[in-house]
């Protein structure tokens, strides 16, 4: 897939430059990269069979899980030790060293706790922490992903992700990359309703 980048505190150039980071930032990119329109369209076409979907969003969050756990980051990583702040509320999509990654493809409404999980993963805090990180990369759809994939009209776009961080200045303290996922280059999902009156998602090819 391809992708476009927002760089936050210098995040971009950090990864880019910085010999702690390098080889990281190499990975994540090499994961998105090697996600093509073949992959999406055979794990769509497993999933619909499976259920009913409408979107190649979870598609793209299996995708993304397989090979970031192939390239050994941790999936599902806590940011805290304490069990009091445990499971997705308080868990990073993976991490590995001093990056931590989300991939948001969820509700607008959470795009700042989104961008707030690496801060916690990585300034000092009451709670003792589990992982502890320097850089965090938050992966997203942008809007054309999400109007060419048929994603839920409500999802935080990476184009909204950025207009959430002027306000937010004070709070992000740590460098964030932003990751915004582009369309797919040989079709578009298309919407109909299915046998059982239920939203469904199709393949269509373009021309």
């Amino acid at each position: 897939m391809e992708f476009i980048t927002y760089s936050y505190r210098y995040a971009g150039s950090i990864l880019e430059n910085e010999l702690e980071f390098e080889e990281l930032y190499s990975e994540i990119r090499e994961i998105i990269h090697s996600i093509n329109d073949k992959d999406i369209i055979e794990e769509f076409n497993y999933e619909n069979k499976r259920r009913s979907i409408k979107s190649i969003s979870s598609t793209i969050n299996t995708l993304l899980f397989e090979r970031f756990v192939e390239k050994n980051w941790e999936p599902e990583s806590q940011i805290f030790q304490d069990n009091h702040y445990s499971g997705d509320t308080w868990r990073l999509d993976f991490a590995k060293d001093s990056i931590s990654v989300e991939v948001a493809f969820n509700h607008a409404s959470v795009i700042a706790w989104n961008l707030l999980k690496p801060v916690l993963a990585s300034e000092l805090n009451h709670v003792e922490k589990a992982i502890q990180t320097k850089v965090g990369v938050i992966i997203t759809a942008t809007e054309n992903l999400k109007k060419k994939g048929n994603f839920d009209s409500a999802i935080g776009t990476f184009e909204k992700f950025v207009k959430f961080l002027s306000p937010l200045n004070n709070q992000l303290t740590v460098p964030i990359l932003l990751i915004g996922l582009e369309q797919p280059e040989t079709f578009f999902i298309e919407q109909y309703l299915d046998d059982k009156n239920r939203n469904k998602g199709r393949i269509v090819f373009y021309e």
